[in-house]
């Protein structure tokens, strides 16, 4: 209705805008221009994220981090908080064998879905949830599959969105051979001796793991009733 209204206020100097003031004409212009920012916000955090995980599948850790603002925030499971792209791209080439690329036979797949998108009023800041599936292994050696939520923050700076806390709550990494049905208590959900040998800059808070329920905290208002969830 109020792109109708502002195209009529236009487009027909007789009647509708006769009856809106300048003040009134700028103000539909204006909330019309925030309705496009925010709509296109959704579709360029949807580009941003995806992107990410197609750099991380091959192994392509500095283009990974350059997705991020300049203190941006890597979280994964157990393993701490790394702030700003250098830290997160070294933390990302150790934690997949400590070169560009992947190491031959690695598999890496980061496989992103069910995005909830919510962009802020004033279109300059959005937060994201989103499922992640991760099919990892070496060949002839090892395979996992990895089950987690993505709840994460993104910032729009100079016009370009940008990704300002990604944190990745795993709910567990189990074995694809025999799967999550066997996983003992805590079992799915270990810090990596990256994590030890390269110290976070933030330490992990406390986490639970399948089979306990796993349920990462919604940053999001409900989107029908506008309360908190918890």
């Amino acid at each position: 209705m109020a792109s109708l209204a502002l195209v009529l206020a236009f487009a027909t100097p007789g009647a509708a805008q006769a009856q809106m003031s300048d003040a009134e004409i700028l103000a539909e212009a204006e909330a019309l221009t925030l309705r496009v920012e925010r709509l296109e916000g959704v579709r360029a955090i949807r580009n941003l994220q995806r992107a990410f995980a197609y750099y991380i599948d091959r192994g392509l850790w500095n283009e990974a981090a350059d997705l991020f603002a300049d203190d941006g925030t890597f979280e994964m499971g157990v393993d701490g908080t790394y702030v700003g792209r250098e830290r997160i791209a070294e933390y990302l080439r150790r934690l997949h064998g400590g070169q560009e690329g992947l190491i031959y036979g690695q598999l890496n797949e980061w496989v992103t879905l069910q995005p909830a998108i919510v962009v802020a009023d004033d279109a300059r800041s959005a937060t994201a949830r989103w499922r992640d599936l991760g099919m990892l292994g070496q060949y002839h050696e090892h395979a996992e599959w990895r089950d987690g939520v993505y709840e994460n923050t993104y910032v729009r700076e100079g016009g370009v969105w940008k990704i300002s806390s990604l944190h990745l709550y795993v709910n567990f990494v189990a074995p694809y051979e025999d799967g999550w049905a066997r996983l003992e208590e805590g079992e799915g959900l270990a810090r990596s001796q990256v994590s030890i040998d390269f110290p976070p800059d933030r330490e992990p808070g406390d986490y639970a793991s399948f089979p306990t329920p796993n349920v990462p905290p919604f940053q999001a208002r409900h989107p029908v009733t506008g309360e908190v969830v918890r």
